[in-house]
C-alpha cells in the first residue's frame, strides 16, 4: 500500500514537493485555498518546468482539508504565519493512537513548537530543504535545482522514523537525509535565510544578484553575523565560515542564484511576509539574550513599514 502524503499548503514548496513525490510514486493530496490553482491542477495534472525537465504530473488536490480522511505523512507548507489555523484544518488526521506524522519544511524558527500545540510533539518533525521553486502561474510550478532536504526528531538523534521516513522520500524522488541535530540543521538554514529574505524583499534582487552588488552583501552579512551570536547564546554553534559556506552553495551556480526569495514574493504580490518567523525571531532571541542586533532589527522595520503600505 502506497505511503499517502498530504501537503498542506500547495505553494510554490508545496506543489514542488507534492509533485516530485506523486510522479515518483507515493499517494499525494495537494491541499490549499486557492482555488484557481487547485482547479487547473485536478483538471489537468501539476504542471513542473525547469529543472528535471517540463511535464504533467497527475495528482489529487483539493481546497477541502476535511474531505481528506487520512495520512501517513503530512508535509506543512503554508507561510508560517497560518500555522495555526492550517494545523487546526487537519487535526482530524491525527487521531490519538495514530501514527500520522507531520513534517515542517518551512522557513524561520518555531514552526515545529506551534505545529506541536495542535498535533501533539511526538507527531511532528523538523525539516528543512536546500530546494528552490517558484509559482509561476495557477498549476504550474518551476523546480529550479535537485537539492537535498533533511529531518529529525525535535529532540535529537537519528531515530526509525526518521530513516524509514527519509527512504521512502528519497526513493520517491525527494532526496532526503535523517539528521541527527535538526534543531542545529534549522538553525543552519535559517542563516541562509537571515541573509538573504529581507534584502532581497526590500531590495528586489534575486539571491545571486545580492552577492554581485557590494553593498546589499555587506547588509546581509552583517545581519548574519548579528544572528550567529544570538544562536550561540541560544546552544546553536555555528561559526562565520560555516554560514557563509551555507550562502555559498544556495547563491553558487549550483544552487538557485536566479530565484526570488519568498519573501520577496510575498511582498510583490501583497501578502504578509514571514519576516517575524526569520529576522524577526532572530531579533525576539537576542532581546532574551540582551544582545544587540541593529541590522536586523532594521530589517524588519523596513519589511514592515513596506508591507504597512498593502496590508494597513
Amino acid at each position: 500500500m502506497s505511503t499517502h502524503v498530504v501537503v498542506l499548503g500547495a505553494g510554490a514548496m508545496g506543489s514542488l514537493f507534492g509533485g516530485l513525490v506523486a510522479e515518483g510514486g507515493l499517494d499525494v493530496t495537494l491541499v490549499d485555498p486557492w482555488r484557481e490553482h487547485i482547479d487547473v491542477i485536478r483538471k489537468g495534472g501539476l504542471r513542473m518546468v525547469g529543472h528535471g525537465g517540463d511535464r504533467r504530473i497527475p495528482v489529487e488536490a483539493t481546497t477541502d482539508p476535511i474531505s481528506v480522511r487520512s495520512a501517513d505523512i503530512v508535509f506543512v507548507q503554508c507561510k508560517a504565519n497560518f500555522n495555526g489555523e492550517a494545523a487546526a484544518s487537519v487535526r482530524h488526521l491525527f487521531a490519538e493512537g495514530g501514527d500520522t506524522v507531520a513534517i515542517s519544511f518551512q522557513n524561520g524558527l518555531g514552526n515545529e513548537e506551534e505545529l506541536a500545540g495542535t498535533f501533539g510533539g511526538d507527531r511532528v518533525l523538523g525539516g528543512l530543504t536546500a530546494q528552490g521553486a517558484n509559482i509561476e502561474s495557477p498549476g504550474v510550478v518551476r523546480n529550479h535545482a535537485n537539492l537535498p532536504s533533511y529531518i529529525g526528531e525535535m529532540q535529537g538523534g537519528v531515530s526509525e522514523r526518521t530513516r524509514s521516513i527519509a527512504k521512502i522520500l528519497t526513493d520517491a524522488n525527494l532526496p532526503t537525509e535523517a539528521s541527527e541535530n535538526i534543531r542545529r540543521d534549522i538553525w543552519r538554514k535559517l542563516m541562509a535565510n537571515i541573509a538573504i529574505s529581507a534584502v532581497s524583499g526590500i531590495t528586489g534582487l534575486n539571491i545571486g544578484q545580492i552577492f554581485n552588488r557590494h553593498m546589499a552583501d555587506d547588509v546581509a552579512y552583517a545581519a548574519l553575523d548579528e544572528a550567529i551570536a544570538v544562536a550561540r547564546a541560544c546552544g546553536i554553534e555555528l561559526s562565520p565560515g560555516e554560514a557563509r559556506e551555507i550562502l555559498g552553495k544556495i547563491a553558487g551556480p549550483d544552487g538557485t542564484p536566479q530565484n526570488k526569495s519568498s519573501l520577496r514574493m510575498d511582498i510583490e504580490n501583497e501578502r504578509p511576509s514571514e519576516i517575524d518567523y526569520i529576522n524577526g525571531a532572530v531579533v525576539k532571541l537576542a532581546r532574551e539574550h540582551g544582545i544587540a542586533v541593529p541590522v536586523n532589527e532594521a530589517l524588519v522595520a523596513l519589511v514592515h513599514g513596506i508591507q504597512h503600505r498593502y496590508l494597513g
